[in-house]
């Protein structure tokens, strides 16, 4: 067997044929990735709230959207990267996708360093400013700055992973991944109960199994003999890649930082109800994360069918793409959420043996699991955007619908003593869900409407 057969086996033909099947098959891996990554990371927060406290589970999981925010506005640069790897794709220009492929690598690089730097820097003071609790804020400090010697190797995983999953390969980051995950599981078990290095143990088996799949993606992508193949000599910041690159993911970049800037905002407000719900919240959200996870193959398959359908020409596509992308996440979201609320006491216990934390998950469990599939299908609407080229709106509509209405909640209604609840607090999300659903829907008509008038001229 050739490379090139071996290469293109694992590929979808986006721009023929069913779509549903298709889509399937390129989203059931790419869920199995990502369902796959929050088990090794909620075995982060077992093996540490089993065997180091409490008080180590809260560190671990009081920093989750910090690091959110910080590494969204990268991986934000990678959604670039993946529409324009998708539209060179499905448009046959393959000289533009290798430069792509190169400027987007190396810029995966640089972004690593830069936020090495700045994660092990700034950890404590951001920590500060979140209001972390005292008793809490040494170890959550440690974790940080362990979790972030392995940023380089993140960023390099998610810019490849990206690439492959712009050409529909959505199998081999799923082999990867499972074997970076398993080295993690076991350095988590040799640094925190042989070790006793509690949340330090935590972030450096994360760092080094990152390193485990960012050094598989790569050698992928350099014996591939396809178009996405990979050779360090030719690794350059094209510059007018590089621009199309940053059009797309910048916008995508700091909607991302909106998003987990107000989720720091809440978290911070939750940090003020103490260590209980702090960690209960670190469950619960740890939890809502496989729900996530498994919607966001479609937001992902959108960008990926939309951006390739779009390269080919085959625009009376799009809209099928948007109907089946679209329903698939409603049932996904519906019953995935549905029966975390229903089995959530039972899942709960495995991160701890505290019946307050536990109930402190379910307060939040309750509220947020049984409409997220709101999130799903914003989500996916943010992903047919994005895939037409459309990058700058989606941002517009989260700055104000999802994030303004979140602030505009903890700075007004949440400070007064009958909605200065933990459950008022969470209501937050599934009403800024709702709203920015309907704009997303408003713009995305708009440009639609557009797009044929432009075809028809």
């Amino acid at each position: 067997m050739t490379f090139m057969s071996r290469d293109k086996k694992y590929e979808i033909d986006m721009c023929n044929g069913p779509l549903f099947g298709k889509i399937l098959i390129f989203a059931l891996p790419l869920m199995c990735s990502s369902i796959l990554q929050l088990l090794f990371n909620a075995a982060d927060i077992i093996v540490v709230g089993r065997f180091a406290g409490d008080n180590a589970l809260a560190a671990v999981g009081s920093t989750s959207s910090l690091i959110n925010l910080l590494t969204n506005f990268f991986i934000g640069l990678s959604i670039g990267a993946n529409v324009m790897v998708a539209r060179f794709y499905g448009g046959k220009r393959h000289k533009d996708l290798s430069r792509t492929v190169h400027t987007a690598m190396l810029l995966s690089l640089y972004s690593g360093i830069l936020l090495t730097v700045i994660g092990c820097v700034l950890a404590k003071q951001i920590l500060m400013w979140m209001d972390t609790p005292a008793d809490i804020l040494p170890l959550a400090t440690i974790y940080l700055r362990t979790y972030f010697l392995g940023m380089t190797a993140c960023m390099i995983y998610n810019f490849g992973s990206a690439i492959l999953r712009a050409v529909g390969d959505t199998k081999r980051p799923l082999y990867y991944l499972s074997i970076a995950g398993v080295v993690n599981v076991i350095l988590n078990l040799i640094f925190v109960v042989f070790f006793h290095m509690s949340a330090a143990g935590v972030g450096l088996a994360t760092a080094l199994s990152q390193c485990v799949s960012a050094g598989l993606i790569v050698r992928c992508m350099m014996r591939s003999q396809s178009e996405i193949r990979l050779d360090m000599k030719q690794l350059y910041l094209h510059k007018d890649i590089m621009a199309a690159i940053f059009k797309i993911g910048l916008p995508a970049s700091l909607q991302g930082m909106l998003f987990s800037f107000s989720n720091v905002i809440i978290q911070s407000s939750v940090n003020s109800f103490g260590p209980i719900i702090v960690a209960g919240n670190s469950a619960a959200a740890n939890l809502e994360g496989f729900v996530y996870v498994a919607m966001n193959t479609f937001y992902q398959a959108a960008i990926s069918f939309t951006g390739q359908n779009l390269g080919a020409g085959k625009f009376e596509r799009i809209n099928k793409i948007l109907f089946v992308t679209e329903g698939l996440v409603i049932v996904v979201g519906l019953l995935l959420g549905n029966l975390e609320v229903i089995y959530g006491e039972t899942l709960l216990k495995l991160y701890t043996t505290s019946d307050l934390v536990v109930a402190a998950g379910m307060k939040r469990l309750a509220v947020i699991s049984k409409l997220y599939a709101l999130c799903g299908m914003m989500d996916v609407m943010v992903g047919m955007l994005r895939g037409l080229g459309y990058s700058i709106q989606p941002m517009i509509v989260s700055l104000i619908g999802a994030c303004g209405l979140r602030l505009f909640w903890i700075f007004t209604f949440f400070r007064m003593e009958q909605f200065h609840t933990v459950e008022s607090l969470y209501l937050t999300y599934p009403v800024s869900w709702t709203v920015t659903l309907l704009a997303h829907v408003i713009c995305y008509i708009i440009i639609r409407k557009k797009m044929k008038q432009m075809l028809e001229l």
